[in-house]
This record gives C-alpha cells, sequence and structure tokens, in this order.
C-alpha cells in the first residue's frame, strides 16, 4: 500500500476558535477515504487547510513524500489536487464545456502569447481542449447542455458539472465536499456509482466530506471523524459505527 496523502498534527486556529486541532492521518493510493462529523466539527476547514484556501497554524501536509503546507492553491492544483466545494462555486454566467475548458488550462503549456499570436502550439492545444471537455461532459451526462449557461442548470447538475470541472484539471486525488448536499435518494444512489466509476476510470484516490452517513458507510473504504476539531476516530466502517466516541459525537450521552 502506498500512502499518497500524510497529514501531520494539522491545526487551525481562528482567534480563540480551534477549528481543527492537530489532525493526523493517512490515505492510501487508490481508497475512498471520508470524513464525517457533526456540523462545525472542522471538516471543510481540514480540507481548505489541505487544498492552500486556507493558512495552516501549525503541522504538516505530504503528496507523495513532498512538503505541501505553504503551497498556494493553485500549485497544489497543479500537483494533482482537485476538489469540489460544499458551496457550488462554477463560473455561472459561463456555459457548461466553458467551466470545463477554463480547468483544464491548468494543463497547457503554450502560455499567455502563444493564445495571443494564435502559435501552432496554441492552436493544437485548443483542439485538444476542446475535445477533452466534450469528452467530460458525456461522462457527466452533460454533453447536450454544453453550450447552456450553468446558472440555467439544476442544483443536482451544478454538482455534477462541478465534479467534472475537477476531473478537467487531471488529478490523482479528488476531494468532493458534500457532494450529495440537496439530493433525494436516487440521486444520491446514482452518485455513489458514479462516484465509483471516475475511481476506476481515472485511477483516483477519492476524498469526500458527506453528512448522509448511510452513503459514506457504503461508498468507503476507511473514514475518519471530527468532532469540535479533533479527531476521535479512524478505521473501516463497521468499526468506526461501533466506535463509542463516534456514538457520542452523534446522538450525545445521557
Amino acid at each position: 500500500m502506498t500512502v499518497l496523502l500524510d497529514a501531520e498534527r494539522l491545526s487551525r486556529n481562528f482567534g480563540g476558535l480551534m477549528a481543527v486541532n492537530n489532525v493526523s492521518f493517512q490515505v492510501i493510493e487508490g481508497e475512498i477515504f471520508g470524513l464525517i462529523g457533526p456540523n462545525g466539527a472542522g471538516k471543510t476547514t481540514l480540507f481548505n487547510l489541505m487544498t492552500g484556501l486556507t493558512p495552516v497554524s501549525g503541522g504538516t501536509l505530504f503528496y507523495r513524500g513532498e512538503k505541501l503546507t505553504g503551497l498556494p492553491p493553485h500549485r497544489i492544483a497543479a500537483q494533482g489536487i482537485g476538489r469540489t466545494f460544499q458551496n457550488i462555486r462554477l463560473f455561472k454566467g459561463l456555459s457548461a464545456i466553458e467551466n470545463i475548458r477554463v480547468a483544464q488550462h491548468v494543463r497547457t503549456e503554450c502560455g499567455l502569447w502563444g493564445g495571443f499570436f494564435s502559435t501552432a502550439l496554441s492552436r493544437a492545444e485548443e483542439k485538444n481542449v476542446e475535445k477533452k471537455a466534450r469528452e467530460l461532459l458525456k461522462l457527466i451526462g452533460l454533453a447536450d447542455r454544453a453550450e447552456e449557461l450553468a446558472a440555467n442548470f439544476s442544483y443536482g447538475d451544478q454538482r455534477r458539472l462541478e465534479i467534472g470541472r475537477a476531473l478537467a484539471l487531471e488529478p490523482d486525488v479528488l476531494l468532493l465536499d458534500e457532494p450529495a448536499a440537496g439530493m433525494n435518494a436516487g440521486e444520491k444512489h446514482a452518485l455513489t456509482e458514479f462516484i465509483r466509476g471516475i475511481r476506476e476510470q481515472f485511477k483516483l484516490t477519492i476524498l469526500l466530506i458527506e453528512h448522509h452517513v448511510p452513503l459514506v458507510m457504503n461508498l468507503c473504504d476507511r473514514i475518519a471523524v471530527l468532532n469540535f476539531g479533533e479527531l476521535i476516530a479512524v478505521g473501516n466502517p463497521v468499526d468506526v459505527q461501533k466506535n463509542r466516541a463516534v456514538i457520542e459525537a452523534y446522538l450525545g450521552t445521557e
């Protein structure tokens, strides 16, 4: 087993609030790793620390043995880590295919001046970007709506488009922040199969935050549980469900 991500004592405080407190865990290459916990447990803050959106107050994150802590978000994305957001952050004034194309430019080489002067390399790259964007839209079931504005999509389709945009970065690791939020039972089942499918097709390692515990238990190989910013359990779904600290975090004690 290869350790892909290694978080060592990650911490973040906001004034007197310790949002993430000395959290350590490892993610194995190829697994689907779930992150759960009550509201306000620090899950999204942890994702933000891992992707450079929020500076760490302490601790270190390693990716393939290389230190990521302190790098800006675009450098972390270029390393092969893509993500979605709890609050959808599509470019809603752009079409679906434009949203995908924007993300793909992280992987292009011609640069500003090549595009400005329309060099042979830039034209070839743009043709390839267009082809890959349409392939991704087909994969996520939105090929027939490529030219529609993202703002006109339903909530579920916006979620799919955001995952497609993250895949356009060609990541090795994909972080999904509450991908099933706002979905009905049928949509959640379809999402579960979709996540399994992209894991296999793109050889991804996936981390996901999710409040729908049955989805996490059914989908994830291992699960970490946060409560008040602290890691209280890590293990397979069966062991986590039986963990007394986890039960108390969700149900409370008498």
